[in-house]
C-alpha cells in the first residue's frame, strides 16, 4: 500500500478517536450545565418554598442571589480541579467533577422546604449550590482543555466548539423539561412538588456520564504526571501549580480573563437572564417565552460547529472581532426593543439576533484560552482565568439584571452589558494575533502549516521550563 493511500486511513483513524473522546467529554459537560441551569429555569416554581413568597419580584431577586453565590466557588473549583487535572490527568478530574454535580442534583431533589425545617432549608440550598458551583468551576477549564487536546489539529475549532454545543444543550434540555412539565402538570402541582423532577433527572443523567467517562483516553503525558509526583526542585517547573502560573504565565492569565469578561456577560444575558427578562418586561405569556427560548437556543446550539469550522478556515480572532464589534453596536438596541415587544415571533427574532452575535465568542473561546497555555499549566490557567471573570461578571448578570429591573433602571443594565463587551473587544484587538503558532500547535501538530513558527496567539511559544518537566521525570 502506498503512502498516499495510507495517509487518509491514518487521518480517518485519528478523527474517529477524536470523535469518540469528544463525545464522552462533552456528554459530561451537557449534564453538568443542565444541572446548573435547571435552577434558574425552575426558580419561578420553587422560590416560594425557600424565599419570601409575599413579593414575587423580591423572591425572584433572592433566588437569583443564591444562583450567583454558586459562582463564588467557581475560582476555588477551577484552582482545585485545574491543579488536579494538570497533575493527575484530565480524565480523573472530569470524573470527580461529574460525581459531585450528581450528588448535588439529588440533594436538591430531596431538599426539605422552609415550611418543614425553617431557615435550614435555605442554608442547605445555598450549601448545595456552592458545591455545584465548585464542581462546574472545575468542569469548564478541564473540559475545555481536554476537548482542545483531543481534537485533530486541522479541526480544533470544529471539535472544541462542542463544549458550548453541550453547554447550551444543557440549558436547552432544562428548558425542554420545563416545557414538558408545563404541558403535563398544572401550575399548582408543578409549584408544589413537580419542580423536584428536573433535579432528579439531572442526578440520574450524571451517573450515566460517570460510567461513560471511565473509557475516556487520557491526553496528559506520562512524563507530566511523573514530574508532578517528584519533590519540587529549584529551577524545575512543577505542573499545575499557582507558582508556575503566576510567575511565568501571568500575562496569558490576564488575557484569558479579558477574553472572557465581555463574552460571559453577553452569554448569560442572552441565554440565562433573558427568560426572566421577557417574563417581567413583555406582555408575552410564560409558556410562550419558554418556547421562544427553547427554539432560539436550539438554533444557537446548532450554529456552534459552523462558527468553529469558519475559525478553522479564517482563524479565531476574526470571530471574536465579529462578536466584539457587533455586540457593542447592537446590544443596547436589541435589549431595548425586546423589553417592549408583545409579539412572540418578534421576541424570537430579537433574541436570535443577540445569539448570532454571541456565537462569535462562544464557539471558539475555549480553544483560544487553551492555546494560551502549555499542557503543564493549561487546565489551571484556562479554568482559573475563566472562573475569575465568570464569577465577577457572568454569574452576577441575573442578580444585577433583576436588581436594576426592580429599581426601574433597566437601561443601565443594557449599558453594563455593552461596556463589558467593549472591554473585551480591546483585548481581542491588541492582545491576540491570528493564525500564529500556539502551544497546542507545538504539542500536537500545527493548525496552519504556513504559520508553524515560534510565537503564539497572544504569547510566545513553549518555554524552556516545559522541557524541564520531561527532564525532571527522568531523574
Amino acid at each position: 500500500m502506498s503512502t498516499q493511500q495510507a495517509m487518509p486511513q491514518t487521518e480517518a483513524a485519528q478523527t474517529r478517536k477524536a470523535v469518540s473522546n469528544i463525545l464522552k467529554g462533552s456528554a459530561g459537560n451537557l449534564v453538568e450545565w443542565y444541572d446548573l441551569y435547571v435552577y434558574t429555569v425552575f426558580a419561578a416554581y420553587f422560590q416560594s418554598h425557600f424565599f419570601n413568597s409575599k413579593d414575587e419580584l423580591q423572591a425572584g431577586l433572592e433566588a437569583m442571589a443564591v444562583f450567583s453565590t454558586s459562582f463564588l466557588m467557581r475560582p476555588v473549583g477551577a484552582w482545585f480541579f485545574g491543579r488536579y487535572a494538570d497533575r493527575k490527568g484530565r480524565k480523573a478530574a472530569l470524573t470527580l467533577s461529574v460525581t459531585m454535580m450528581s450528588a448535588g442534583s439529588f440533594a436538591i431533589a430531596l431538599l426539605p422546604t422552609t415550611q418543614q425545617i425553617g431557615v435550614w432549608a435555605l442554608i442547605l440550598l445555598i450549601f448545595v449550590r456552592l458545591v455545584q458551583g465548585f464542581s462546574v468551576g472545575g468542569e469548564y477549564g478541564t473540559s475545555a482543555t481536554y476537548m482542545s487536546e483531543a481534537a485533530t489539529s486541522k479541526r480544533r475549532g470544529f471539535f472544541s466548539s462542542f463544549q458550548y454545543v453541550t453547554l447550551i444543550g444543557g440549558q436547552m434540555l432544562a428548558l425542554l423539561v420545563l416545557v414538558i412539565l408545563q404541558n403535563t402538570m398544572d401550575k399548582s402541582t408543578l409549584t408544589e412538588w413537580g419542580w423536584r423532577i428536573p433535579f432528579a433527572i439531572g442526578g440520574v443523567a450524571a451517573l450515566v456520564v460517570l460510567w461513560l467517562r471511565r473509557s475516556m483516553e487520557e491526553t496528559v503525558s506520562a512524563e507530566q504526571v511523573a514530574a508532578a509526583k517528584i519533590p519540587a526542585v529549584a529551577g524545575v517547573a512543577q505542573p499545575g501549580t499557582m507558582k508556575l502560573l503566576f510567575t511565568q504565565y501571568w500575562k496569558p492569565l490576564l488575557i484569558c480573563i479579558g477574553v472572557t469578561l465581555g463574552g460571559t456577560v453577553a452569554f448569560y444575558t442572552y441565554t440565562n437572564f433573558i427568560l426572566k427578562f421577557m417574563n417581567d418586561t413583555s406582555g408575552i405569556a410564560k409558556t410562550d417565552t419558554s418556547v421562544i427560548n427553547f427554539w432560539a437556543l436550539f438554533i444557537f446550539m446548532l450554529l456552534q460547529p459552523v462558527y468553529g469550522i469558519i475559525s478553522d478556515k479564517v482563524g479565531r480572532k476574526p470571530l471574536l472581532l465579529w462578536f466584539g464589534i457587533t455586540g457593542v453596536l447592537f446590544t443596547w438596541p436589541l435589549l431595548s426593543a425586546l423589553s417592549g415587544t408583545k409579539d412572540p415571533f418578534t421576541a424570537f427574532l430579537l433574541m436570535m439576533g443577540g445569539l448570532l452575535i454571541v456565537g462569535g465568542y462562544t464557539s471558539i473561546n475555549a480553544l483560544v484560552k487553551a492555546e494560551l497555555f502549555p499542557a503543564s499549566i493549561r487546565a489551571l490557567g484556562v479554568g482559573l482565568g475563566y472562573a475569575i471573570a465568570n464569577s465577577l461578571f457572568g454569574g452576577t448578570v441575573p442578580l444585577i439584571g433583576a436588581a436594576l429591573q426592580k429599581a426601574g433602571q433597566v437601561d443601565l443594565f443594557f449599558t453594563y452589558v455593552t461596556v463589558a463587551i467593549a472591554i473585551s473587544l480591546v483585548v481581542y484587538i491588541f492582545a491576540l494575533k491570528n493564525k500564529k503558532s500556539t502551544h497546542l500547535d507545538h504539542e500536537q501538530g500545527h493548525a496552519w502549516e504556513a504559520a508553524a513558527v515560534d510565537g503564539g496567539t497572544a504569547v510566545t511559544g513553549p518555554k524552556d521550563d516545559d522541557k524541564d518537566l520531561v527532564d525532571a521525570s527522568r531523574r
